[in-house]
């Protein structure tokens, strides 16, 4: 009797190899970061290519392992915090959930700050000309009650509401600030997340400062600035529509200049 680890069934055939599973990208990322300020150029990197990369890891690579006096932002590196933001090929993103298989042209990528905003350092852009707009444009939240009074209510189903619930979920990251044209072309525009802002706390029924806030978007560098190239919807990362936003402040820019409240 055969021992058994030597019988074979008489059909049976030997399987083919398993071929190795090898990358479907070149094992290396060609990388160009601007370097420096204003005056700055860009310098040129290899960077080691992994599957499910994103371009803040391959920053990171660099500043971590090759150059570690490169200069850049991140905190939460999910998607919430904002601040990762940079110009990857030309155009702006967050760079913590943008895949480099996405974004990557022949194996190369361009990164670089974003625009409209002074340089400080390599990556790192000075945010407070964004953010001084915000409190331009009336950013903040003005009510009435005391915290010795209960919770104002909102019902959700209201139109205020829903208005609000479109456009609330800004992080403040500066990709449609730094997308927009009209902020190229005048630097004094209010800019989209501003503007967006302004319209969420315009439809906020607590909110007190509404007319002031309305005759803060209406002037020359607010919301009738915009041009509606709709570049700011088209990029920001949290897929919001501050064009639609800019719109409803126009309209209600008008109505309230034809109630002569503003």
């Amino acid at each position: 009797m055969r021992s058994a680890k030597h019988s074979v069934m008489p059909d049976a055939k030997t399987p083919p190899p398993i071929a190795p599973r090898l990358s479907p990208h070149p094992r290396t990322l060609r990388v160009r970061v601007w370097r420096g300020a204003e005056s700055g150029e860009f310098r040129a990197y290899e960077v080691p290519r992994f599957e499910s990369q994103t371009v803040l890891d391959v920053v990171t690579y660099i500043q971590r392992s090759v150059d570690p006096t490169l200069s850049y932002r991140f905190a939460c590196r999910v998607g919430v915090c904002g601040s990762c933001a940079m110009t990857v090929n030309g155009k702006a993103r967050w760079t913590c959930r943008t895949h480099v298989v996405k974004v990557a042209e022949d194996n190369r990528l361009e990164i670089a700050p974003l625009h409209n905003l002074p340089v400080v350092k390599d990556l790192v852009t000075d945010m407070s000309r964004f953010f001084d707009k915000w409190a331009q444009a009336k950013g903040q939240f003005h009510g009435t009650r005391s915290r010795q009074e209960g919770f104002a209510r909102v019902l959700p189903e209201s139109p205020q509401r829903q208005e609000i619930d479109a456009a609330i979920e800004c992080i403040g990251c500066g990709v449609c600030y730094s997308s927009c044209d009209v902020v190229n072309w005048n630097p004094a525009y209010l800019g989209p997340a501003a503007l967006n802002r302004a319209w969420t706390l315009v439809n906020d029924v607590r909110d007190t400062a509404r007319a002031a806030r309305l005759a803060a978007v209406a002037g020359d560098a607010g919301c009738h600035a915009c041009h509606t190239h709709m570049s700011c919807t088209e990029r920001c990362p949290k897929n919001l529509v501050p064009t639609a936003s800019i719109a409803g402040l126009k309209r209600a820019v008008a109505a309230a200049a034809l109630k002569g409240e503003i």
